[in-house]
This record gives structure tokens, C-alpha cells and sequence, in this order.
């Protein structure tokens, strides 16, 4: 057994698994996780993820800036494929830092790695976004939207809106579509891919417990916290998060798992990192990837629940006559299902949609006047159809 303090306080065994040995036989082995997301060694902490915590923030600051009318184009696309030393952030420790969220966008290693093609036109798909919205809609801010009209159009509950000729809030397509292109990319195609963890000799220098440089953790411990820094990287105690930390994944989490019909998601992601960083620290792997299939399958879900979950709070806008809500709604939905493309599925071992099925699902909610004329019946379909292929129902979705 390594000699490694996982937590003070450590629940019982969750998982046992059997490994054969050369000779046929099986050495049992039991995977203790601990009660917090806190792994250490000779004293120190082995835990480190601070280049995601960073991103986080900085797709914050982003979001914000485009919906600051004030903004010019240059200075959100610095923002985005921000460069060390730039002054481009409120916060200073951002700007010294050498990391960006564009390069990161679509950048996983199992869906990139040897399709630059997709990965430049989704990358593509963020800068034309923040384009459009300096281009279309700050220069009609003081105007009232209108059919084929972009400008301002406020909800009954008194908030206003800022939309593109269709409907759009070119924001919520970047802030959600970020949720999948970042967030849900990089943890389960990237970190927790086999390609990743087990890269080179990651796995003979996980075993002697050889470190990374002069780092406390190995490359296969931190390759997985930093897949965890994703989720929780912006929260105040990451050890014991708490969700609502950030406006992506983090919030997003917590709103499917308040849904009574999903509720416990949250328990099994966070459960299921604890036990695959245990695993990995014993060596007992085919325990991780049995997390890894976990969190693929949870995480997966979350833009699938709130895709369908906006879809109808769109539609029930429109039949209410509320149409700043309705299109608010339906700017999220529209970025929760280009989401979709980053999900994987772990029957078949690719996303629960292609890029061209959600590009087609897009399309067809922009077509003619796009939300000022989607019909309820094809908000209906699409609803239908994505929560098929995650294996729940529009119902349980939509409360």
C-alpha cells in the first residue's frame, strides 16, 4: 500500500475490484474514497488545477464584457485568445497569466487531436459570435427589437434583453456554448481519456510513484484533478464544493440536480471523482475507468436536461406572450444543444450528437425569422428527440 494520507476522515470501502495477476490468478484490492476531494503526500497536498480555476474566470469576465455595449470587438477577442502580460482583465492575476480559453475550445484530445478541421470552425463559431454582437446588436442597444429588427425587448418581469435580428442573445450562445466547448470537452475527452491518462509512462511512473518534476502529485493524479478543476475550480472550498461557483457547468450542475427527477447527480459526479483520483493513487485502474464511464454519462446529461429544459421554457414563453422570456430561454437552449457535440456516449464511444446533427437542430430553430416564428412543433420534436438519446423524458426535463 502507498504510503498516502487520503483524507483524516475516510468512508467505508465504495468499490472492491479484482486484477489477475500473470499466473491467471486475482488479487483483491479495496479502493477506500475519501469524505473530501483532499489527497496529500508526505504532508503536502497533491491536488493542483489552478490553470483551470484561471479559464473560469476568464470566460466570466468575457461574458461579461459581451453584454458591456462599451466593449469593442479587439478587445473581447484579446480577452478570448488572451496572451501573457496583456491588459485585458479586471483582475490582475489574470492577465499575467499564460493561459486563454480560445485554445482550449474544442482542443480535446480524443475529438481534435486529428480533426483541426472541426476544431478551427467551432473555435470559429465563438469569434463570430462576439462579431455579431459588437457588429448587430450594440449598435441598435437604445432600439426595441422587432421581427427581422435586433435590439432590446424586455420581460415581463421587467428585465430587458439584448437580441439579434432572430431572437438571439449572441451572450447565452457563448456563455453555454463554452459549457461544452471548454468545460465538458476538456473534462471527459480530454483529462479522463485513456489517450491522456495513461500517455506514455504515465502508468509505470503512477505505480513507483514517480513525480512530476518537482511537484508533490504524479502526471496521472494531476491529469484528473485537473479534469475535476473544470467543475469545481472556482469554488471557495473545491475540497467540499458546493455548486453555484460559477455561471457554467458549476450553476448548471446544481439546476439539473434541483430537478427531483435527476436529484443525487451531483453526489455521483463528485463521489465518482473522489473514488477515480483514490484508484488512481493505489493503482488500481480498471476501478478509475469505471468513474471515468460515470462522469461521462452524468456529465453528459447536463446540457442534454437543460437543452430540453429551455426548449419548453421557450415555448411556454411564446404561448404567453412573453417574448423576452421566451427568447431569453431559448438563447440558452440554443447554447445548451451546441453543447451537445462535446457529451460522450459510452456505448459507442463519440458524442450523443454530431456537430451536423446539432448544426441542423440550429439551423432549424433560426429558420425563416427564427425565434419570432419557431413553431411549438418543432421545439416539441427537438425536446423529444434529445431527451431520447439521453434516455429520459421531455416531462422530466421541463419541471
Amino acid at each position: 500500500m502507498k504510503k498516502l494520507v487520503l483524507s483524516l476522515f475516510v468512508v467505508s470501502a465504495l468499490f472492491q475490484s479484482c486484477s489477475s495477476d500473470d499466473d491467471g490468478g486475482s488479487n483483491e484490492k479495496n479502493v477506500e474514497a475519501p469524505a473530501t476531494y483532499v489527497f496529500t503526500r508526505d504532508g503536502n497536498s497533491t491536488v493542483s488545477f489552478s490553470g483551470q480555476t484561471t479559464r473560469i474566470q476568464m470566460a466570466d469576465e468575457i461574458v461579461s464584457a459581451l453584454k458591456d455595449n462599451g466593449s469593442t470587438e479587439a478587445q473581447i477577442d484579446d480577452m478570448f485568445a488572451h496572451v501573457e502580460n496583456g491588459d485585458d482583465f479586471l483582475e490582475s492575476g489574470l492577465n499575467s497569466s499564460n493561459k486563454n480559453v480560445r485554445s482550449k475550445v474544442a482542443a480535446s484530445t480524443d475529438y481534435y487531436s486529428a480533426n483541426s478541421t472541426d476544431s478551427n470552425a467551432i473555435k470559429g463559431d465563438f469569434d463570430a459570435w462576439i462579431a455579431a454582437q459588437v457588429d448587430e446588436v450594440f449598435p441598435s442597444w437604445g432600439d426595441i427589437a422587432s421581427e427581422g429588427a435586433a435590439g432590446a425587448i424586455q420581460q415581463a418581469s421587467g428585465t430587458v434583453r439584448y437580441v439579434n435580428a432572430k431572437g438571439l442573445e449572441y451572450n447565452q450562445a457563448f456563455a453555454k456554448g463554452l459549457i461544452g466547448g471548454l468545460m465538458i470537452d476538456q473534462i471527459l475527452n480530454n483529462y479522463l481519456s485513456d489517450a491522456v491518462l495513461d500517455a506514455g509512462s504515465n502508468i509505470e511512473n503512477n505505480d513507483a510513484e514517480i513525480l512530476d518534476g518537482s511537484n508533490a502529485y504524479t502526471t496521472m493524479e494531476h491529469k484528473w484533478d485537473e479534469a475535476y478543476g473544470y467543475l469545481y475550480g472556482n469554488e471557495e472550498n473545491p475540497d467540499v464544493p458546493e455548486l453555484n461557483a460559477d455561471q457554467f457547468l458549476n450553476k448548471y450542475l446544481a439546476s439539473v440536480d434541483g430537478d427531483s427527477d435527476f436529484s443525487g447527480i451531483a453526489d455521483d459526479i463528485y463521489d465518482a471523482f473522489k473514488l477515480g483520483r483514490a484508484a488512481i493513487t493505489e493503482g488500481e485502474y480498471s476501478v478509475r475507468d469505471e468513474q471515468v464511464e460515470i462522469l461521462r454519462e452524468k456529465i453528459s446529461l447536463v446540457p442534454a436536461v437543460r437543452a430540453v429544459y429551455y426548449l419548453q421554457a421557450g415555448k411556454a414563453g411564446l404561448a404567453s406572450g412573453d417574448n423576452g422570456a421566451a427568447f431569453h430561454s431559448l438563447s440558452e437552449g440554443y447554447g445548451f444543444i451546441y453543447s451537445l457535440q462535446f457529451t460522450r456516449n459510452n456505448d459507442t464511444g463519440e458524442a450523443y450528437f454530431s456537430k451536423s446533427e446539432v448544426e441542423v437542430m440550429l439551423d432549424t430553430l433560426m429558420a425563416g425569422e427564427g425565434f419570432w416564428s419557431v413553431p411549438d412543433t418543432t421545439l416539441d420534436t427537438m425536446s423529444g428527440n434529445i431527451a431520447a438519446a439521453f434516455g429520459f423524458t421531455v416531462e422530466e426535463a421541463a419541471n
